[in-house]
């Protein structure tokens, strides 16, 4: 059977990809499939594993023998599943291989900004540190996460576990359901203008929809505190990126931590380019979900799904 492996440079060209070999003819492209490349890469395919790659329906037709389409990732939008439904082909996805990673970036980038962490390692390593007489420096006070309202958009595996840090670090957390719909009970959930009025900190782990593009606009920011953190770890598009440069730049909300974009890689003129004080705005090229160990159960996970389609035990299917 043979298998195509695309976009392999968006997962790590460092991660062990040849725990595939044993499932068939396997080859593999660092880049993405597209219309212009299918018709070769894909004769005779039967699977394509794919992270960016664009599925259209011109890109199917050239390709007539696939049946399977893996995701590297949780999200498939790229798939075109209306597209893959007329042709026949099922598209699995992996789900909560990165929870854990993108939870810890959350926090690496909640504390950077929190406690000014670029300001007093500059500091240090200027020289200016060791040229003082007194033993500390202060000149921009820090708070604590404990006691503060902790605001989640989107409670699902990724949302749990930054309730469950946010919890143990004392905050008290609250969350919008994104979806319009939550069975957890475990923490207070509010309304969306609720969630924007009483949260210190904000972060978004909920999936791109029509109920969230473009959720944190202009209106959205004038309602959150002046002293509001919001981190982005979920789509770039949940987030007006103008008028987040705007509330940035009108200290209307204190500070945020981006890893994600609308578009990416980031617009060459993005107005947030112009905010270089990294105590108000720290952005990260995508990489929160791409910690070693998360990558490497993707790719175990994609291994399982092409098996199980293989032994007629198909897992993951999305369509």
């Amino acid at each position: 059977m043979k298998i195509v492996i695309a976009d392999r440079d968006s997962v790590g060209t460092d991660m062990d990809y040849s725990i595939y070999d044993e499932l068939g003819e396997v080859t593999y492209y660092d880049d993405k499939v597209n219309e212009d490349n299918a018709k070769e890469r894909l004769a005779g395919a039967k699977v394509l594993v794919i992270n960016k790659s664009q599925i259209t329906d011109k890109l199917l037709d050239d390709a007539p023998e696939l049946e399977l389409i893996c995701e590297f990732a949780t999200g498939y939008d790229n798939a075109n599943i209306p597209a893959c439904d007329r042709h026949g082909v099922k598209v699995a996805n992996v789900v909560n291989y990165s929870t854990d990673s993108v939870a810890q970036h959350t926090f690496a980038m909640l504390f950077y900004l929190m406690e000014n962490l670029r300001h007093y390692d500059e500091f240090v390593k200027s020289g200016d540190y060791a040229n003082q007489e007194h033993f500390c420096c202060l000149d921009i006070p820090y708070e604590e996460l404990a006691g503060k309202t902790y605001g989640i958009v989107g409670m699902g595996n990724i949302g749990r576990k930054v309730a469950q840090i946010a919890t143990a670090f004392g905050a008290h957390v609250i969350f919008y359901a994104s979806s319009g719909h939550s069975d957890c009970t475990d923490y207070e959930q509010v309304s969306f203008d609720e969630l924007l009025t009483r949260s210190d900190i904000i972060s978004l782990h909920c999936p791109l929809s029509d109920r969230t593009r473009d959720l944190f606009n202009k209106e959205a920011f004038s309602k959150m505190k002046q002293t509001a953190i919001l981190i982005n770890v979920a789509r770039g598009a949940v987030v007006v990126e103008d008028d987040l440069y705007e509330a940035l730049a009108n200290d209307t909300i204190r500070a945020a931590g981006l890893d994600v974009l609308n578009p990416e890689p980031m617009a060459k003129d993005s107005k947030l380019l112009k905010i270089q004080d990294s105590g108000r705005l720290i952005v990260t090229p995508h990489l929160a979900w791409a910690s070693t160990e998360a990558r490497k159960r993707c790719l175990d996970e994609v291994k399982k799904n092409i098996q199980g389609w293989m032994n007629g035990t198909p897992r993951n299917i999305v369509n």
